[in-house]
């Protein structure tokens, strides 16, 4: 018994948008899942501390101190032609594990203009990241310095004293603590108001 040609024609055609309507949901997925990478990379890092990511607490919950002392080294950096002079107050200090600590950056603008640069950051060992806990710091917004302007820019940080009891951490004695200061984009210039528009404005 043959298949008339129209009932073979339509099982093609519905053959067809199933097709196309598979591809497009993949499609969805896939555009959805890049935009969504970078959040989720973000969220994995700060809770795994992968790639010396820090933690951001808002205090000290224990304020547990040990008598383990471990040596924090600062190390400063300008990237992307970043004309600014960026330095740690000092190079090093040793501080008690879960001791809240603060500690200085010093940046000068050494352009003629106003700059807004903005900080990434790290720690090393990788492994210290989930451990190394920063209560306040530069790093958490933009900074904008005026020509020639040099700022001091805190950070106030605490060493987890779980960290003594993590296998593999537990024998870190020296954590260097790393930023890089870019500048950020410049915003987009507001739309200008017509003549028609600003005397409209102003009641005219």
């Amino acid at each position: 018994m043959s298949i008339p040609r129209t009932t073979g024609r339509r099982k093609a055609n519905r053959r067809d948008l199933v097709v196309a309507a598979g591809l497009a949901s993949v499609f969805v997925v896939m555009v959805g899942a890049s935009y969504a990478a970078v959040p989720l990379y973000k969220l994995i890092c700060q809770a795994t501390g992968i790639n010396g990511t820090t933690q951001r607490v808002g205090s000290n919950p224990s304020g547990k101190v040990l008598s383990r002392a471990i040596t924090v080294h600062f190390d400063a950096n300008t990237g992307g032609g970043l004309a600014w002079r960026f330095s740690p107050e000092a190079e090093h200090m040793t501080v008690h594990v879960g001791e809240t600590t603060m500690a200085f950056f010093s940046a000068v603008n050494l352009t003629d203009h106003a700059v807004t640069g903005s900080a990434t950051y790290n720690v090393t060992p990788e492994i210290a990241g989930l451990y190394f806990n920063k209560i306040q710091c530069f790093c958490f917004n933009q900074q904008t310095l005026k020509a020639g302007e040099r700022a001091e820019m805190p950070v106030v940080f605490f060493v987890d004293p779980a960290i003594v009891s993590e296998h593999g951490a537990d024998a870190v004695r020296d954590i260097t603590l790393s930023y890089t200061f870019f500048e950020a984009p410049a915003a987009a210039p507001s739309p200008a108001i017509s003549g028609s528009a600003a005397a409209k404005t102003n009641g005219s």
